[in-house]
This record gives structure tokens, C-alpha cells and sequence, in this order.
């Protein structure tokens, strides 16, 4: 069972306690649905203590607006649409932020600051870090599409319902993520290539 499915089950009789003003109920579903959304604005975000903002926004949110979840989807669904619009509401306050940032200090906004690539920071062929920096480089959907199958092993349907797509879309996404991972270690780490034919 998908850690989704677990937390789906966990929280399915406290929802409804929740919603019908059962203060404790709602304290042990924020409780239980913090690490699940925590986990998923860490893939919209890529830094930790962003993903903690964006989760702490989430379970606010959950506070205020929990009679809003109708149960015409998963409970875990519509939170995952929660998280995923406040991770792309603190994306476009951030880089509006860095828009301003830099129009204020006249920095031109190609400029990188001498940012390396990721692997030339590892020491060794360490494959999780070498997917973990891959992974944040994908294009936004295709991450999503990645951690939600191969990370944490949601159905392809659930996906598509999660995410507003049809299942096939969302089949080439995750298709064209696995790809391009695997181009990409192999063009900064044909060794491991090498490990897999012995």
C-alpha cells in the first residue's frame, strides 16, 4: 500500500470529525497530513525550509478551509491540490520577489552567480544524490509526474486525477522524466553504466 493509500486510510474517519467541529479530530488530521504535504511541497520546491513554509501554509489552510472538501474526490487528492497551488502561489511570489530584487540592485536576471552544477559537488558515484540533483532539474511537470509513480507509487489514474490530466499525458510525462534521469546520470556518470553491464 502507497504511503498516500496508508495516509487516506489513516485519516478517512477523522475527516468527517473534523469537519463537524471535533477539535481533536482536527488536531490529529493536521498532525497526520503534515509529513504526506511536507513531502510533496519539498518536490514543488526543492529546499526544505521552503517546503516547511509552503506545508505550514498548507495546514493552515486545512484549519480554515476543511468544510470545503465536498468528498466528491480523495481526501488525499483535493490536499494534494491544496499543496500543489500553494507551492506554485509561493513560486510566483518568489520570483516576482527576485524580479524586484534584482531591478532594485540592477543585476541582469541571466546572470547565474557562478552556481555549479550539481555534480561537481559529489564525492564518488553516490547514485541517490546523483537522482536527487537530477530529479530537481526536471521541468516542474515531469518531477511532479515522477515522485507521485515511481516515489510514491500512485497509480497513473490517480495521477491524472490529481493533476487535471488525461492518463496518457501523464504517461508521457512520467516516460520522458524516467529518460531523461537516466541520460543525464549516464552522461555525468557513465561509470554507473558500466556497473549495471558487469
Amino acid at each position: 500500500m502507497s504511503d498516500t493509500r496508508q495516509l487516506e486510510t489513516a485519516v478517512a474517519d477523522l475527516v468527517p470529525r473534523a469537519q463537524a467541529g471535533d477539535a481533536a479530530a482536527r488536531d490529529e488530521l493536521l498532525r497526520r497530513c503534515h509529513g504526506r504535504v511536507y513531502r510533496w511541497a519539498l518536490v514543488h520546491t526543492g529546499d526544505s525550509d521552503d517546503a516547511d513554509d509552503v506545508a505550514q501554509e498548507v495546514l493552515l489552510r486545512l484549519h480554515r478551509y476543511l468544510g470545503r472538501y465536498s468528498g466528491r474526490s480523495r481526501f488525499t487528492t483535493w490536499l494534494y491540490q491544496v499543496t500543489r497551488n500553494a507551492a506554485l502561489g509561493w513560486r510566483r511570489r518568489l520570483t516576482s520577489r527576485l524580479r524586484v530584487t534584482r531591478e532594485l540592485t540592477g543585476e541582469r536576471v541571466g546572470e547565474t552567480g557562478g552556481t555549479s552544477d550539481p555534480m561537481e559537488r559529489l564525492h564518488g558515484s553516490q547514485i541517490a544524490e546523483v537522482v536527487t540533483a537530477l530529479f530537481h532539474r526536471l521541468p516542474a511537470r515531469q518531477r511532479e509526474v515522477f515522485n507521485l509513480a515511481d516515489i510514491e507509487g500512485v497509480a497513473l489514474v490517480e495521477i491524472a486525477e490529481r493533476m487535471g490530466l488525461d492518463p496518457g499525458t501523464v504517461r508521457a510525462h512520467l516516460f520522458r522524466a524516467r529518460r531523461t534521469l537516466r541520460a543525464r546520470i549516464l552522461a555525468h556518470h557513465p561509470e554507473l553504466a558500466e556497473e549495471r553491464g558487469r
